[in-house]
């Protein structure tokens, strides 16, 4: 197996972010949703106060060859606040190129995400995973992670485009 490296995205990678990200929502048989465009993840994630951070798996040459380390994977975390138990990292995106799937890159992303999140004083690291993606869920359960629908019975709800403008009055 190739070398693999595990770093924090850089305002460059904001074009292999995208590509990744497209085709984690084919992936998911969500393409038409992908709204968001290279200039509003570099405007996003790199400015003073992003409003997301990035992780990036690349393959790492061997020696003497001459290609550069290629970005396939990602994981985008942000934090959030649990009124019960402080601060808590979000892990919106982990994605992994299907050929580079079953190596342990993943499992590298999460970590250094639990990482990021015990350095920063979070009590909790959440992530949400579609309930067809069972080789997902086993994977996070495998790593310790507890199934909240299972174990407490959450849903989770989103407002978007004409219902949040409805509620907002505007």
């Amino acid at each position: 197996m190739a070398s693999v490296r595990i770093r924090e995205a850089k305002e460059g990678d904001c074009g292999d972010i995208l590509r990744l990200i497209r085709e984690l929502a084919e992936f998911e048989n969500l393409s038409d949703q992908v709204k968001i465009s290279e200039e509003a993840l570099r405007a996003d994630g790199f400015g003073e106060n992003p409003f997301y951070h990035c992780l990036v798996a690349e393959i790492l040459p061997a020696s003497g060859e001459l290609l550069g380390p290629c970005v396939v994977g990602y994981g985008i975390y942000y934090f959030i606040y649990s009124t019960w138990k402080g601060r808590t990292i979000y892990l919106e995106d982990i994605y992994v190129m299907p050929e580079y799937r079953g190596q342990g890159i993943g499992s590298k992303i999460i970590k250094k995400v639990a990482e990021v999140a015990l350095d920063k004083g979070c009590s909790q690291f959440r992530l949400a995973v579609l309930d067809w993606n069972q080789r997902a869920m086993d994977l996070y359960k495998a790593l310790g992670a507890c199934d909240l629908t299972e174990a407490e019975g959450w849903h989770f709800f989103r407002f978007e485009g004409e219902a949040m403008r409805k509620l907002a009055g505007k």
